[in-house]
């Protein structure tokens, strides 16, 4: 398991990698400003989704990943 540092230095990355740094920060407002339930929002994310689809998509992000590396 990563340390809290750790996990924060990584999900920042992927913020700013995939939205860019404004993007990014902006994001983070707004979670801090809402009151975000995580877990109502996890439960209805995949809803429209079959267990095939979502391992689909993550299949295709890994191999992506992979080959940028």
């Amino acid at each position: 398991m990563i340390t809290d540092t750790d996990l924060r230095k990584q999900g920042m990355n992927v913020l700013i990698k995939n939205l860019g740094l404004v993007e990014a920060e902006k994001f983070i407002s707004l979670i801090r400003s809402e009151h975000f339930n995580y877990t109502k929002w996890q439960k209805n994310l995949w809803a429209d989704k079959t267990v095939d689809e979502i391992y689909d998509k993550a299949k295709e992000y890994y191999d992506n990943q992979k080959k940028n590396q």
